[in-house]
Protein backbone atom coordinates (compact mmCIF):
# COMPACT_ATOMS: atom_id res chain seq x y z
CA UNK A 1 0.00 0.00 0.00
CA UNK A 2 1.14 3.28 -0.86
CA UNK A 3 0.16 6.74 -0.09
CA UNK A 4 -2.37 8.94 -1.87
CA UNK A 5 -3.91 12.10 -2.84
CA UNK A 6 -7.46 12.45 -3.02
CA UNK A 7 -8.22 16.19 -4.40
CA UNK A 8 -10.86 18.29 -4.66
CA UNK A 9 -12.78 21.45 -4.21
CA UNK A 10 -15.43 20.41 -1.52
CA UNK A 11 -17.46 23.06 -1.75
CA UNK A 12 -19.03 21.85 0.34
CA UNK A 13 -18.20 18.45 1.37
CA UNK A 14 -21.14 15.46 0.49
CA UNK A 15 -21.74 12.34 1.24
CA UNK A 16 -20.61 11.04 -2.14
CA UNK A 17 -17.09 12.97 -1.02
CA UNK A 18 -17.12 11.29 2.28
CA UNK A 19 -17.58 7.79 0.66
CA UNK A 20 -14.78 8.13 -1.80
CA UNK A 21 -12.26 9.35 1.01
CA UNK A 22 -13.51 6.36 3.32
CA UNK A 23 -13.72 4.16 0.42
CA UNK A 24 -9.64 5.39 -0.63
CA UNK A 25 -8.79 4.94 2.97
CA UNK A 26 -8.91 0.83 2.91
CA UNK A 27 -6.99 0.95 -0.02
CA UNK A 28 -3.97 3.28 0.88
CA UNK A 29 -1.93 3.52 4.52
CA UNK A 30 -2.56 7.21 4.19
CA UNK A 31 -4.90 9.18 1.75
CA UNK A 32 -4.01 12.92 1.99
CA UNK A 33 -7.32 15.11 1.44
CA UNK A 34 -6.78 17.79 -0.97
CA UNK A 35 -8.50 20.91 -0.59
CA UNK A 36 -8.19 23.21 -3.79
CA UNK A 37 -7.26 27.16 -2.91
CA UNK A 38 -7.26 28.59 -5.79
CA UNK A 39 -10.47 28.37 -8.02
CA UNK A 40 -11.88 29.99 -10.90
CA UNK A 41 -15.34 29.80 -9.25
CA UNK A 42 -15.83 31.93 -6.01
CA UNK A 43 -16.10 29.45 -3.47
CA UNK A 44 -18.73 29.18 -0.58
CA UNK A 45 -16.49 28.40 2.20
CA UNK A 46 -12.92 29.52 2.29
CA UNK A 47 -10.25 26.30 1.81
CA UNK A 48 -9.62 27.07 5.52
CA UNK A 49 -13.20 26.60 6.53
CA UNK A 50 -13.62 23.43 4.78
CA UNK A 51 -10.46 21.97 5.59
CA UNK A 52 -11.53 22.30 8.99
CA UNK A 53 -14.83 20.88 7.92
CA UNK A 54 -12.81 17.54 6.99
CA UNK A 55 -10.78 17.59 9.49
CA UNK A 56 -13.72 17.20 11.56
CA UNK A 57 -15.84 15.20 9.65
CA UNK A 58 -12.47 12.42 9.27
CA UNK A 59 -11.58 12.54 13.18
CA UNK A 60 -12.03 9.15 13.79
CA UNK A 61 -9.29 8.14 10.63
CA UNK A 62 -6.22 8.18 11.45
CA UNK A 63 -4.60 7.60 8.30
CA UNK A 64 -6.27 10.72 6.66
CA UNK A 65 -4.59 14.23 6.66
CA UNK A 66 -6.34 16.94 5.21
CA UNK A 67 -4.77 20.55 3.74
CA UNK A 68 -5.25 22.96 1.04
CA UNK A 69 -2.69 23.42 -1.51
CA UNK A 70 -2.38 26.06 -5.24
CA UNK A 71 -0.62 25.23 -8.13
CA UNK A 72 -0.08 21.26 -9.86
CA UNK A 73 -1.61 18.48 -8.14
CA UNK A 74 1.45 16.18 -8.93
CA UNK A 75 3.95 19.23 -7.47
CA UNK A 76 1.89 19.06 -4.12
CA UNK A 77 1.50 15.03 -4.62
CA UNK A 78 5.20 14.97 -4.63
CA UNK A 79 5.83 17.44 -2.10
CA UNK A 80 3.75 15.29 0.32
CA UNK A 81 5.34 11.61 -1.01
CA UNK A 82 2.06 10.34 -2.64
CA UNK A 83 2.43 8.70 -5.86
CA UNK A 84 -1.62 8.35 -6.44
CA UNK A 85 -4.33 10.68 -7.25
CA UNK A 86 -7.77 8.72 -6.12
CA UNK A 87 -10.66 11.02 -8.08
CA UNK A 88 -14.02 9.77 -7.52
CA UNK A 89 -16.51 8.91 -10.47
CA UNK A 90 -20.17 9.48 -10.79
CA UNK A 91 -20.80 8.97 -14.59
CA UNK A 92 -19.36 8.64 -17.57
CA UNK A 93 -18.97 12.05 -18.46
CA UNK A 94 -16.95 12.06 -15.40
CA UNK A 95 -14.62 9.71 -16.89
CA UNK A 96 -14.09 11.48 -19.84
CA UNK A 97 -12.36 14.63 -18.02
CA UNK A 98 -10.96 12.42 -15.48
CA UNK A 99 -8.69 10.45 -17.93
CA UNK A 100 -7.78 13.31 -19.28
CA UNK A 101 -5.96 14.81 -16.80
CA UNK A 102 -4.60 11.33 -15.13
CA UNK A 103 -3.05 10.92 -18.50
CA UNK A 104 -1.54 14.34 -18.31
CA UNK A 105 -0.72 14.06 -14.49
CA UNK A 106 1.03 10.92 -15.16
CA UNK A 107 3.00 12.54 -18.50
CA UNK A 108 3.99 15.35 -16.08
CA UNK A 109 5.33 13.50 -13.03
CA UNK A 110 4.88 10.24 -13.60
CA UNK A 111 1.94 9.74 -11.39
CA UNK A 112 -1.25 7.30 -11.59
CA UNK A 113 -4.78 7.87 -11.19
CA UNK A 114 -6.93 5.56 -9.40
CA UNK A 115 -10.61 5.89 -9.82
CA UNK A 116 -13.23 4.91 -7.34
CA UNK A 117 -16.29 4.87 -8.34
CA UNK A 118 -19.27 6.57 -6.22
CA UNK A 119 -21.74 4.34 -4.17
CA UNK A 120 -24.62 4.49 -6.62
CA UNK A 121 -26.50 5.93 -3.71
CA UNK A 122 -24.36 9.07 -4.16
CA UNK A 123 -23.71 9.05 -7.88
CA UNK A 124 -25.79 12.21 -8.92
CA UNK A 125 -24.27 14.28 -6.07
CA UNK A 126 -22.56 17.32 -6.47
CA UNK A 127 -21.49 20.10 -4.22
CA UNK A 128 -23.05 22.70 -6.77
CA UNK A 129 -26.49 20.64 -6.73
CA UNK A 130 -26.22 20.46 -3.35
CA UNK A 131 -25.88 24.49 -2.92
CA UNK A 132 -28.70 25.14 -5.60
CA UNK A 133 -30.88 22.80 -3.57
CA UNK A 134 -30.25 24.73 -0.48
CA UNK A 135 -30.17 28.07 -2.00
CA UNK A 136 -34.27 27.57 -3.38
CA UNK A 137 -34.98 26.92 0.33
CA UNK A 138 -34.85 22.73 0.00
CA UNK A 139 -34.03 20.51 2.41
CA UNK A 140 -30.09 19.13 2.28
CA UNK A 141 -29.86 16.93 5.26
CA UNK A 142 -29.53 14.07 3.37
CA UNK A 143 -27.06 14.87 0.79
CA UNK A 144 -24.41 16.45 3.23
CA UNK A 145 -22.97 15.41 6.73
CA UNK A 146 -24.51 16.47 9.72
CA UNK A 147 -22.23 19.26 10.53
CA UNK A 148 -22.01 20.56 6.91
CA UNK A 149 -25.43 20.51 7.02
CA UNK A 150 -25.52 22.92 9.89
CA UNK A 151 -23.08 25.15 8.41
CA UNK A 152 -24.97 25.65 5.28
CA UNK A 153 -28.13 26.41 7.17
CA UNK A 154 -25.58 29.45 8.69
CA UNK A 155 -24.54 30.21 5.74
CA UNK A 156 -27.83 30.68 3.83
CA UNK A 157 -29.17 32.45 7.08
CA UNK A 158 -26.79 35.35 6.66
Amino acid sequence: MAKAVCPGSFDPPTNGHMDVIRRSLSLFDTVVVAVIRNLSKQPMFTSEQRVEMLKELLADQPHAQVMSFDGLLVDFAKEHGAGVIVKGLRAVSDFDYELQMAQMNHGLAGIDTVFVPTSPEHAYLSSSLVKEVGRLGGSVSHLVPGRVADLLKERWSE
